[in-house]
């Protein structure tokens, strides 16, 4: 089949080689002139013939709402428009009604894969009516991992893994949403494993403990693997420093735990956790110094500024 995809970046443009390998046709856009196959989105409309599927791969939030928006000026009547970026699943709604009036098909594809999918294949997550699911299928049989015979044995989900029909529109990008919240609390849990190894004398081979749990334990994961590779590159971790960003995924899923009264203790803290990472000095570890020291006369560590650096 033929696929318009709409971001050719790291993501966008893995994915468009995937599906070509998988023998479809793809038309790229980027704004990036070196990367797209046409000039507008105009001309990625005309190069597509009915009934057409674009992809959108963009960054969530407005730019994606105004590709969106844009894509139901030029399609026409029975396309379909799949948005596959990090959107919050409130959108999806929003999109799917405007579409709908001009009987414009939308599609939420949460994914999963990062630089890797390539050569791995992407986890799937979509959302959507099972008709405009139905016209997109090749495109997600390409891009999802291949079910090898040995991969059905060890999985307990079977040769079916690796994509899922959530629901209604809003459910792929919500289970996004809730498998990058349980992303944000395992990546805490390895980093805190690790500095509690770091902080004692007692292992001599740090790196050698976190690569041994790969094997044969109930921690492991490619995620696992990953932090591996990363202290296979740089053992103490002296190239980088420990502030983190928070791409929105986390806070939207404490937010829904608030609102169904879902507890979530591990993933709240993990987010809390990047927020802290952001702080050179924490005004909160401030004021718990200073209350120590106010009931309990317990020493604090006074800033030590230029001045009092300069030698007498």
């Amino acid at each position: 089949m033929q696929l318009g995809l709409i971001g050719l970046g790291k993501m966008g443009g893995n994915m468009a080689e995937r599906v070509r390998r998988a023998g479809h046709e793809v038309i790229g856009y980027d704004r990036a002139p070196g990367k797209r196959d046409v000039e507008s989105l105009q001309d990625l409309v005309d190069a597509l013939e009915a009934p057409r599927v674009v992809w959108v791969m963009v960054p969530s939030g407005e730019p994606t709402r105004a590709t969106v928006r844009e894509l139901g000026e030029l399609l026409s009547p029975g396309d379909v428009v799949v948005d596959g970026g990090n959107s919050k699943f409130t959108d999806d709604q929003i999109h799917a009604d405007e579409l709908a009036r001009k009987s414009i098909g939308y599609v939420d594809a949460g994914v999963s894969g990062g630089v890797w999918g390539l050569e791995n294949g992407y986890a799937l997550m979509v959302g959507g009516s099972a008709e405009d699911v139905a016209k997109v299928q090749p495109v997600f049989d390409a891009l999802k991992p291949p079910a090898a015979k040995e991969e059905a044995n060890s999985s307990p989900a079977g040769a079916g893994a690796g994509f899922v029909h959530a629901g209604p529109v809003g459910a792929g990008h919500f289970a996004k949403m809730v498998h990058n919240g349980i992303e944000y609390a395992m990546m805490q849990a390895y980093g805190e494993g690790y500095e509690l190894l770091t902080a004692v004398d007692l292992v001599e081979d740090v790196p050698g403990v976190i690569a041994s749990w790969t094997q044969g334990t109930v921690i492991r994961s490619w995620l696992l693997d990953l932090l591996v590779r990363a202290l296979q590159e740089d053992p103490d971790l002296n190239q980088i420093t420990g502030y983190s960003e928070d791409s929105g995924e986390g806070r939207w899923t404490v937010e829904q735990a608030i609102q169904n009264a879902v507890p979530m203790p591990a993933i709240s803290a993990s987010l809390f956790a990047r927020f802290a990472s952001r702080q050179e000095d924490s005004p909160t570890m401030k004021a718990v110094a200073a209350l120590r020291n106010q009931f309990g006369g317990h020493a604090v560590h006074a800033i030590r500024t230029q001045e009092a650096e300069k030698p007498a």
